[in-house]
């Protein structure tokens, strides 16, 4: 037998303004404290040359070999020789005097520097192949 009844409690009233000025100072907290540097997808040791010339090239197409697999980059994607020696022969489709350029590891294997010229050649890209260099002395 139950003589008193109980009064239902009224749930405590949450003040969403309050939260959400907490969630804005958090959220501005987060940004500023954090750093939005880019990080390079390949590191590469540009081989020394005292003809290097500073400055970016400007060729529509540069070739990147790695030290280790995937050896090969098609501007910032890796890909196999196949798929590199199949852009090649597009790209000279759409425009005979492209230009390339061949941006290589200090200690990358010589033969995949040679597969990559072959598969230049195997594309019909006309124009002489650059390769990136760094002055002596230079990081």
């Amino acid at each position: 037998m139950q003589f008193i009844a109980r009064k239902r409690r009224q749930p405590p009233p949450i003040i969403i303004i309050s939260l959400i000025d907490i969630l804005i100072v958090l959220l501005i907290f987060l940004m500023v404290t954090t750093t939005f540097k880019q990080q390079p997808a390949l590191k590469l040791a540009l081989p020394e040359s005292k003809q290097a010339k500073p400055g970016a090239s400007d060729a529509p197409l540069v070739v990147t070999i790695a030290q280790q697999e995937p050896y090969y980059y098609l501007g910032a994607r890796p890909v196999t020789l196949d798929r590199l020696q199949q852009e090649l022969a597009s790209s000279v489709a759409r425009n005979p005097k492209i230009s390339i350029s061949l941006r290589a590891d200090a200690k990358a294997q010589l033969q995949q520097i040679l597969k990559v010229m072959d598969a230049a050649r195997a594309a019909n890209i006309k124009t002489p192949i650059e390769l990136f260099a760094k002055p002596p002395g230079q990081q």
